[in-house]
């Protein structure tokens, strides 16, 4: 098994581009299987939960052409349905949580979808009531097996309906939108999840022919159409990635430019990180982030102590708490993080506690960080990676850090984040893969 040996306390320099936006191309690619023409996606980012959904896709018989490292053409003109129950999907599909937005499309067009309980990063509950209450109000007959743990979905005759969902889940959202364009009648989403990939699945949806409109709020109303054609997508930067770089550069007390950001679609993020004092400069879609000595936590008005909270789009991205929490070790000053969404996502903190952060976990959901103000270096320690953004974020404090670390368990990074030891060796960093 592959770790990471990182010598830290180094500063970094240079220039480095976000890859393509991880859970934008998992929604994008299941979309491909709503039409039997063709459909280009480029800026694919190329790691492992990605390349294993393409993967998914061509055993299920979509036509797959890699033109490039980054770009792919899909034809989902013949799909054989009765792999959907062979014991080989089952094993492949439950690894990739992503790959439950499969269902969507299958039911829409093929008035069936099966689905194994997914996988993914071991974050706590992350139920999928959401996905199923959405197709049944669109006439799906929905059965759970609990022995075998697998989803089915049969519809005679589906149809357009009005839907209050219980809450603002992207997948689920991006699930029942799928369904929805291929479905007779107008289909009306409230409380629909209105991230930008969100946006960007609607906006190639519609390239591909079909009629939504409210994209970009949390009410979206769809009119089925009959079939939709192909097109040509392109996949925004990967907002996590710009975070987790610009929290690495504070760390690290680093100059960076992060080049080819989208600016425009980072929403509050620039403004989460000046909150916890870190400079950066917007260049065009470029960030710049000057080297700082140290950054100070703003308070709230009154003098309180600032919290970082995720919540649902626009508000904070959940899976950027992480690196705000390995980043506020170092700051001058004390936040509260409270991860509203996961109940497990905080746990790593022990790790950054044996590295010497003062940090005290209230409960699942909630972390005082009290700063070292650069007063007092990490130090280095063997880490294990328990998911994709805790393992960025232990990575951020491994490079930091005074002395050694080495991450175990890499494999959770490799799942999000393509090649991130060569491109940080490209501005300095000493991290090698053993």
């Amino acid at each position: 098994m592959h770790c990471f040996e990182i010598e830290g306390g180094h500063k970094l320099s240079g220039e480095i581009t976000p890859q393509g936006a991880k859970n934008e191309a998992l929604q994008v690619i299941c979309a491909t299987l709503l039409s039997a023409k063709e459909i280009v996606i480029d800026n694919i980012p190329d790691i492992v939960d990605v390349n294993n959904l393409i993967d998914l896709l061509g055993d299920i018989g979509v036509e797959i052409d890699r033109i490039s490292r980054h770009k792919c053409s899909f034809k989902a003109e013949n799909i054989n349905l009765e792999y959907l129950q062979s014991k080989e999907f089952r094993q492949k599909a439950s690894s990739l949580r992503g790959s439950i937005m499969i269902m969507g499309p299958l039911l829409a067009r093929y008035g069936k979808a099966y689905f194994p309980k997914p996988g993914g990063d071991k974050i706590g509950r992350r139920r999928l009531d959401t996905h199923f209450i959405g197709f049944e109000k669109l006439g799906a007959r929905f059965q759970y097996n609990p022995s075998q743990i697998f989803y089915s979905l049969e519809a005679d005759e589906l149809k357009g309906a009005y839907m209050l969902l219980d809450e603002a889940s992207v997948t689920g959202t991006a699930n029942i939108v799928m369904a929805a364009v291929l479905i007779p009648g107008k289909t009306t989403i409230y409380n629909a999840a209105c991230e930008p990939y969100l946006q960007q699945l609607c906006k190639m949806l519609v390239s591909m022919g079909a009629k939504i409109s409210g994209i970009g709020s949390n009410l979206l109303v769809i009119e089925g159409v009959e079939t939709l054609g192909g097109c040509n997508h392109r996949i925004l930067p990967d907002m996590i990635e710009i975070g987790s770089f610009i929290g690495m550069a504070a760390m690290t007390s680093s100059e960076i430019t992060i080049k080819d950001t989208a600016y425009d679609e980072l929403g509050i993020i620039p403004e989460a990180f000046r909150r916890m004092g870190v400079k950066l400069e917007r260049r065009g879609d470029d960030i710049y982030i000057p080297e700082q000595g140290e950054y100070e936590i703003e308070t709230f008005i009154d003098g309180s102590i600032m919290t970082i909270a995720d919540a649902p789009w626009p508000g904070l991205t959940p899976d950027l708490l992480s690196v705000f929490l390995v980043m506020a070790t170092q700051a001058k000053g004390s936040v509260l993080i409270h991860q509203k969404m996961f109940e497990s996502r905080l746990f790593f903190v022990d790790k950054l506690i044996d590295m010497g952060a003062r940090i005290i976990l209230c409960d699942p959901h909630r972390a005082t960080v009290i700063g070292l103000n650069k007063e007092t270096m990490l130090r280095g320690t063997i880490l294990t990676s328990p998911d994709i953004r805790a393992g960025v974020a232990l990575l951020i404090a491994a490079l930091s850090a005074k002395g050694k670390s080495t991450i175990q368990n890499i494999t959770q990074i490799d799942r999000g984040y393509q090649n991130i030891d060569e491109r940080l060796q490209n501005l300095g960093a000493r991290i090698r893969r053993v």
